[in-house]
């Protein structure tokens, strides 16, 4: 209960109910993990999937830049400012039914991008893909979350982990096949009619399989606290994500530092809500646990050095190098098995016995196989080959795969079973921010240093984007590094039990 007077001491629930969760022994929650896994990794995919098959439809819809911008960029808009409150909603409604909805809007979506007939179209239809992808992803960690006692779910993140790896990857390969294909004469459309039958499996499993949950609190969804964080969210990533188009205008920065006052307001009203009912929509006194706000941390730098790097590389392979999208898309492999085989041995094997070490360890195995990438490309110019690129991209999948996992177990090893959902939506709202600042950030570090290159330089557009491609990943490396140093704020081995949250 809440007191106008005092904080809320939350009391993690450590023994499931017997009712709403099933026991160690069912078989049952491996195939709901199996259904959730499915779901994540269709939405990993679909995020990347898309930026391969930009120029078919571009050819095939004659759309503009502007609209090709939003079809990529509405996407992420929708779903990270959706996140948070898609969380909250599972707590309240519970999580297998807005997990069911989630994945209904999205294969229904997926399938009205696939037969889109003009651009205007397909960008409404992303939207709302995005927005679906909102409701479903944050109810997947928490049915994890809440179905797998504390012992087991070491092997059940090292296990999302690698499906996290693989499906960041696996998206341009596949969407670069698919395109290439051309099945049925539909050119790109088969990228996105590809959910349709996973997206159907997964909600015929899902009703049979997954097991109700909710808060075990009452709650009631917090709609002015959803209209803020969303305004703040909107505020700050759409001049990211079209300020280069746009030649950065004015209103691109003070709608940036606007959002800010926006954070501040919706922060000081969540403690007021927090105080009066006990139903905000993010629950503040989690900052309080170390464990978690310093994994929140943690995981927003990642995210920014993702976002610089896989928008940089791509460019760099298929522009600069002037590689296919599927000659691209190949290359990417021995990071992805790379990180897959990280991921999975990290918690398993790795974090029960020397704890945030490994994390440590993959983010200087991944500094390590940056800087080797680095001299691979001056090296080697634009006679570089993919084999050639095999070594620094292994050694970066290799770090990353320490780090994936094992962070994410971080950050949820304390939550209470009652906050799972409004905390794995700021997990995966803090992921989008920080690929958000990344991909933003490639403007200034990749994009400006091509044109002033190309501007000093005429010396050709390989020689251009290796410039830039060097420039990102020093930029890389000093992330890179500040991650490192974050990472001593974790907690030195993963805590197998739940403890009591004191607000």
């Amino acid at each position: 209960m809440t007191s106008p007077a005092t904080a809320p001491v939350a009391v993690p629930d450590t023994t499931p109910d017997p009712v709403t969760i099933p026991a160690p022994g069912d078989r049952r929650r491996w195939l709901a993990l199996a259904v959730v896994m499915t779901a994540a990794f269709m939405d990993l995919v679909d995020v990347t999937i898309v930026n391969i098959a930009i120029p078919s439809i571009e050819r095939d819809l004659s759309a503009t830049f502007g609209a090709i911008q939003w079809i990529t960029a509405g996407y992420a808009l929708a779903f990270a400012a959706g996140l948070i409150t898609g969380g909250r909603l599972g707590d309240i409604y519970g999580r297998k039914r807005l997990f069911l909805l989630g994945i209904t809007g999205f294969t229904l979506a997926s399938a009205l991008c696939g037969f889109a007939v003009n651009p205007e179209m397909l960008v409404a239809s992303r939207l709302l893909q995005g927005a679906m992808a909102a409701l479903m992803v944050p109810q997947v960690l928490a049915i994890i979350h809440v179905t797998f006692p504390a012992h087991e779910r070491g092997k059940v993140f090292g296990m999302f982990g690698a499906i996290v790896g693989l499906g960041a990857v696996s998206g341009p390969l596949l969407g670069a096949l698919l395109t290439q294909w051309n099945l049925f004469g539909l050119e790109w459309r088969p990228i996105f009619l590809i959910n349709l039958p996973v997206g159907v499996a997964g909600v015929i499993l899902g009703r049979k399989f997954i097991t109700e949950s909710r808060a075990p609190k009452a709650l009631r969804l917090d709609v002015v606290g959803a209209v803020l964080v969303t305004g703040a969210l909107l505020m700050l990533i759409y001049p990211l994500t079209r300020g280069r188009e746009l030649d950065w205008p004015l209103w691109g920065y003070l709608c940036m530092a606007g959002s800010v006052p926006v954070f501040a307001a919706f922060v000081a009203y969540e403690k007021a809500k927090t105080r009066k009912d006990g139903s905000p929509l993010v629950e503040l006194s989690l900052f309080k646990v170390k464990s978690f706000a310093a994994g929140i941390a943690v995981q927003l730098t990642f995210g920014v050095s993702l976002g610089i790097f896989f928008l940089a590389w791509t460019l760099y392979m298929q522009i600069g190098l002037g590689w296919s999208p599927l000659h691209a898309g190949l290359t990417g492999l021995p990071f992805s098995l790379a990180v897959s085989t990280a991921a999975a041995l990290s918690v398993q094997k790795l974090v029960p016995r020397f704890g945030r070490k490994v994390l440590q360890a993959g983010a200087l195995t991944m500094a390590a196989g940056v800087l080797l990438y680095l001299w691979e490309a001056g090296q080697y110019g634009a006679d570089i080959s993919s084999w050639q690129m095999v070594p620094p991209l292994v050694v970066m999948g290799l770090g990353m795969g320490l780090i994936v996992a094992p962070l994410t177990d971080a950050v949820l090893s304390d939550v209470p079973r009652e906050h799972s959902g409004s905390a794995s939506g700021l997990i995966n709202t803090v992921q989008q921010m920080g690929n958000a600042l990344g991909l933003g950030l490639v403007s200034v570090v990749f994009f400006g240093v091509v044109d002033d290159h190309r501007a000093t330089t005429p010396t050709g557009v390989a020689s251009a984007f290796e410039a830039g491609f060097r420039s990102a990943l020093w930029w890389v490396v000093v992330v890179l590094a500040g991650i490192f140093l974050l990472m001593f704020a974790l907690p030195r081995r993963r805590v197998p039990e739940a403890r009591v949250l004191v607000a």
